[in-house]
């Protein structure tokens, strides 16, 4: 079926439709603030000039959530999904109208930070609830469908979120770039708010969980909450498949990370030369652009190829056409291979997300999905970290290595080599 068809069937489904329009508004504001962080953080040629200080910004950031993570999960096994839907997007669109007051006052570093980092924070608590609640609004059977689908229109809302960013830089390269990030975390908070009240269309019980649980003081909740991620841990590792779909997920993002940083300095760094603000966010609006493009490609191949074999197999083939893109950027660091491997690189990841998304819903009970999904979200921020760790050390400032471009294609092959030898199925359980 071609991804039009699948649409459409899905697009009869009432929830379906509903959580599509949650998850579009969503994902286009978080594509509008991602432009408005990366101009205020990472373009601004007064800060994150080399690797190193783009690592720091990003493990800033992310290593706080990877610490609180483990508690999301079990609360998304205990609240409404629709209600943390709801709340999350209006507390993303204060967050956001809070990091507007901020730069317009000349708030320290850290207060902007600390911001992103709540702002980020929420969304990956947003998109776990989202992704733990499509089972609720999908039959079984289409689960693999309704993966490549819904993901990937978010992923078009967001591409269009950062296009507009992109176009005012184009057009209007004389603007600040204070007011160009102003201009994206407006529209975004905006995004934010039209999320939440698309969220009320849903009904409170729309998205699971089945069953709720009743409140429990702060230091009993605590210690609920640490007791259900440990088993929710040993719940996975006794499945297997979710457990080794989560490890190889990790891997594809660790390496993923690595081209990210490298293509934020290639974009200032233009064949080793540094380029104006405004030019350096052009060129990596355009690789973002290119990314897109290969995060589509994956929704409209997967369904059709990776319905034909099975869900490991598709991994492992995503991981080798990801080895295939990285080879562009160990042969040349000009932009044209950026865009490439850009294209080729989002595929394969975005391909082997669909297939790792629907062996996790899959092979876990509902009970536990919610945990599954933020131990899938720490594995992601850790993985993300550990990439940016890495290229501080390993990539120079102007962002190309050859090298270390062609170690990561033998990484993706050991990678593949490793998964194509792991069990296929989940190992039973007793019932519980």
């Amino acid at each position: 079926m071609s991804f039009a068809m699948n649409l459409r069937a899905l697009w009869r489904l009432q929830g379906f439709r509903r959580l599509a329009y949650v998850r579009l508004l969503s994902q286009g504001g978080d594509g509008m603030f991602q432009v408005g962080i990366f101009t205020a953080f990472f373009f601004d040629p007064t800060r994150a000039t080399s690797a190193q200080d783009i690592a720091i910004a990003f493990a800033i950031m992310l290593t706080p959530f990877t610490l609180v993570g483990p508690f999301v999960g079990p609360l998304i096994d205990r609240w409404k999904r629709q209600r943390i839907i709801l709340l999350g997007n209006l507390v993303r669109l204060v967050l956001a109208v809070s990091i507007v007051a901020a730069l317009v006052t000349s708030a320290h570093l850290a207060v902007l930070y600390g911001l992103a980092l709540l702002t980020l924070s929420v969304n990956r608590f947003l998109l776990a609830a989202m992704a733990a609640g499509i089972p609720q609004v999908v039959p079984r059977h289409e689960l693999l469908i309704a993966n490549s689908v819904l993901p990937t229109l978010g992923t078009v809302a967001a591409a269009i979120g950062a296009a507009i960013g992109g176009v005012v830089t184009f057009l209007a390269p004389s603007v600040s770039d204070a007011t160009l990030a102003l201009t994206a975390l407006l529209c975004a908070g905006s995004a934010f708010g039209l999320s939440s009240w698309a969220s009320t269309l849903l009904g409170r019980n729309a998205l699971g969980p089945e069953r709720t649980r009743e409140s429990l003081d702060l230091v009993a909740h605590v210690r609920e909450l640490i007791s259900e991620l440990r088993g929710g841990a040993v719940y996975l590792r006794a499945r297997v498949t979710p457990l080794h779909a989560l490890m190889v997920m990790a891997a594809q993002r660790l390496l993923y990370g690595m081209m990210f940083i490298a293509a934020i300095l290639i974009s200032r760094y233009v064949l080793g030369e540094e380029v104006r603000p405004e030019r350096a966010v052009a060129n990596f609006t355009v690789v973002l652009a290119f990314a897109a493009v290969g995060f589509g490609l994956a929704a409209l191949v997967t369904p059709t190829l990776g319905a034909r074999m099975q869900r490991q197999q598709w991994v492992v083939t995503c991981l080798l056409v990801g080895a295939a893109g990285q080879t562009l950027l160990a042969f040349s660091g000009e932009l044209w291979a950026l865009w490439g491997a850009a294209v080729i690189v989002s595929f394969a990841v975005q391909g082997g997300k669909i297939a790792v998304d629907t062996i996790v819903q899959r092979d876990t009970e509902d009970y536990v999905r919610g945990r599954a999904f933020t131990l899938y979200d720490m594995a992601y921020n850790v993985a993300f970290i550990s990439s940016m760790a890495i290229g501080a050390v390993v990539l120079p400032d102007t962002g190309y290595s050859q090298a270390v471009m062609a170690s990561l294609v033998g990484v993706y092959l050991i990678i593949a080599v490793i998964y194509a030898r792991a069990p296929r199925d989940a190992r039973e359980l007793s019932p519980r």
